[in-house]
């Protein structure tokens, strides 16, 4: 049946949902996910973004929501003690395998380019042209509601970014000015500097007691 209610997804229950459609077309031999395996999958650092920390009652309270949407809850036909959880995302909306694809990609990576997409989908669904890729989000954006929508180019570059509609209107203004202003998640940016200061700092003291020994070494 067609998915009717209104789309409101916390980025929780996001992360739970991308995780689990993501889960069923790489590893289908483990699918469906026992609670663990789906707080490891929500929070791994490859094929994420951002990377999230949630912990077993955050993803319990995402669940939940979600099996009230009719969009994932307990697998229907897992057997044996251990919970299993699934997502239902092909009865809510009869999507094409094509369009599985992005729409997983899209929730665990927020907005990308049609040539990240194309890369990033391939372990579920190869895409031949870029052109396959913009006729799929076409008609996710087609939708009613639409599931998808196009943000505006950003200065400098050559593709527009594509995003989710799962959590709301996206406010694509607003996250264009921020990643391209100066300073733009500057809090990041710190820590990455200070990091690379630290580790030149390591290597200069060690090259300095490398060069203390082959100078005691040579008198």
């Amino acid at each position: 049946m067609p998915f009717a209610g209104p789309i409101l997804l916390s980025a929780a229950q996001t992360r739970v949902l991308g995780a689990l459609m993501e889960k069923e077309a790489t590893t289908p031999e483990y699918y469906p996910l026992s609670l663990n395996a789906l707080i490891n999958a929500c929070n791994q650092r490859s094929n994420r973004e951002p990377v999230m920390n949630l912990d077993e009652d955050d993803v319990r309270q995402a669940l939940h929501s979600l099996e009230d949407k009719g969009l994932a809850g307990r697998a229907r036909s897992a057997e044996g003690r251990v919970t299993k959880y699934e997502h239902w995302m092909g009865e809510a909306f009869n999507f094409s395998r094509a369009e599985e694809a992005l729409v997983s990609v899209l929730l665990l990576r927020g907005p990308q380019t049609p040539g990240e997409l194309r890369s990033r989908t391939e372990r579920v669904h190869r895409f031949d042209e870029i052109a396959e890729v913009l006729a799929s989000l076409q008609k996710l954006m087609d939708r009613e509601p639409p599931l998808v929508a196009m943000l505006p180019r950003q200065p400098g570059t050559k593709e527009s970014r594509y995003a989710h509609l799962f959590s709301g209107p996206v406010e694509s203004m607003a996250i264009a000015a921020r990643e391209s202003a100066p300073g733009g998640d500057s809090a990041a940016s710190d820590d990455r500097v200070s990091g690379l200061e630290a580790a030149v700092e390591e290597l200069r003291q060690e090259v300095a007691v490398l060069r203390q020994k082959i100078d005691s070494f040579l008198t």
